[in-house]
């Protein structure tokens, strides 16, 4: 079997007042070469980019200029092997005052609705999520979930998630760039960034 990474990252949150947005994103990229993502950080830093990250720890989208945007979203085209896959929470239809009370919940509801979408088949995967769950339950929670819902459609695959910081792996960075995007298309109809993207993605909804 081959082997592959997947990175996830969010784009906007989980509140339910006005100010917080009507779309939530959860993004996946799929590659296989590690060392590949690393380059292109690194050429960044060192030429290209090397006055703008000079102080930077890790590349954020929303501290990034536009011409980093851009730039960062064209080089996703050129991994190998690479998938890409979005689900689009749009708050406006979470009727369950469960799930609304509960941003935990929903937040693994959400990636599971993601997870249920991604077929992997005859694959080793490592699943590397953005760590933003501090407590040990809540990390042995999503993943247990996460991994049930992704069976539900693939098959003969291993699969191993752990929970990282960002600024860890270049994965997370350049999947927080492509959740970026497509919030900024879903959120203030901007298509201008995600449009950077040639090869396919597959975005899905999370009531369809």
């Amino acid at each position: 079997m081959s082997f592959r990474y997947m990175f996830i990252d969010e784009s906007g949150n989980l509140g339910f007042s006005k100010e917080s947005g009507r779309y939530f994103i959860i993004s996946a990229l799929i590659f296989k070469d590690l060392k590949q993502a690393d380059r292109f950080i690194k050429n960044m830093r060192r030429n290209k980019f090397k006055k703008e990250l000079k102080t930077a720890t890790e590349l954020k989208a929303n501290n990034s200029s536009d011409k980093l945007r851009h730039y960062i979203l064209q080089k996703i085209n050129e991994l190998d092997f690479v998938q890409i896959f979005h689900i689009i929470l749009d708050k406006e239809e979470v009727k369950s005052q469960f799930l609304r009370n509960d941003k935990h919940k929903l937040y693994n509801f959400v990636a599971g609705k993601l997870a249920k979408n991604i077929l992997i088949n005859n694959i080793d995967i490592e699943i590397i999520i953005d760590k933003s769950k501090g407590k040990q339950f809540l990390i042995n929670d999503f993943d247990r979930y996460f991994k049930q819902k992704l069976s539900e459609k693939s098959s003969n695959y291993t699969c191993k998630i752990s929970h990282s910081y960002s600024h860890n792996y270049s994965g997370l960075q350049l999947v927080d760039f492509l959740a970026w995007s497509v919030y900024r298309k879903y959120e203030y109809k901007d298509s201008t960034f995600n449009n950077n993207i040639e090869i396919e993605q597959e975005i899905f909804s999370v009531w369809y």
